[in-house]
């Protein structure tokens, strides 16, 4: 049923049948409890909330939450409008110290929001998380408070990386800037990763998208795998972290 959601999505916007592809992964485990999670075309991520006694149980488990929530999607009070935008901020500012003054200042974080949120007017909620998690990522990664340390506008910021999509090369870059914390402070990326797995495990139990976490996960996993690679083989790996260094900065 949730394949053939996306398929029928994707047809009715002349979309390749291949962009609505539902990619399913199940974690490696010797017995009961399993996991099992569904990336939904976009990027969007479920997980199983019950406990379940075999990987198809699993599976099933994960899909029926994605169902639910891409079928949630569709309805109408799930897309950007001008009221919902109105609303948003008004809830936003009441939630912080801010003044609805500064929703028309993309120099502030209320006005940086509200910005964003008339780019993406006429989109559903769902997509609109899509383009955040980029956002999420980049802050707790530590590369928006950089940026916001040169002379970058938070709209100019916004507006580059509103273009590009989270990928293998924005992990890998992601991943360089833990691997220089950690040399800076032996041990943090095991830390993040240990807050990271509970997070991961808290969201999917109460049924919750779940792509913010398990991109963290991904991303510090991935810096430890880079680091424990370079210590194997100093020599060769030394001259590869190097030439990554280098092209990322």
């Amino acid at each position: 049923m949730l394949q053939e959601f996306w398929e029928n999505k994707q047809k009715q916007r002349a979309v390749f049948s291949s962009e609505g592809t539902v990619v399913y992964e199940s974690l490696n485990s010797p017995g009961p409890p399993f996991v099992s999670y569904v990336t939904l075309p976009g990027g969007s991520c479920f997980g199983n909330f019950q406990c379940c006694l075999s990987r198809a149980e699993a599976r099933r488990d994960a899909a029926k939450v994605a169902l639910i929530n891409s079928l949630f999607n569709e309805l109408p009070c799930r897309k950007i409008t001008k009221e919902f935008i109105m609303e948003s901020v008004q809830e936003a500012v009441s939630s912080t110290s801010g003044s609805l003054s500064d929703a028309d200042d993309p120099s502030t974080s209320i006005g940086a929001y509200h910005y964003m949120l008339e780019s993406n007017i006429g989109k559903t909620m769902l997509e609109f998380q899509e383009l955040m998690i980029v956002f999420q990522l980049l802050h707790w990664n530590g590369s928006l408070k950089a940026l916001r340390e040169t002379k970058c506008s938070r709209q100019e910021v916004i507006s580059y990386y509103s273009q590009y999509s989270l990928d293998e090369r924005m992990r890998s870059h992601m991943a360089l800037d833990w691997i220089m914390k950690e040399q800076e402070s032996p041990g943090i990326i095991s830390q993040e990763l240990q807050v990271a797995q509970r997070e991961l495990e808290e969201a999917r139990k109460a049924g919750q998208e779940l792509r913010f976490y398990k991109e963290k996960k991904e991303i510090l996993s991935l810096a430890l795998s880079q680091i424990y690679s370079n210590q194997i083989t100093p020599s060769s790996n030394n001259d590869q972290m190097d030439l990554a260094l280098s092209g990322y900065h």
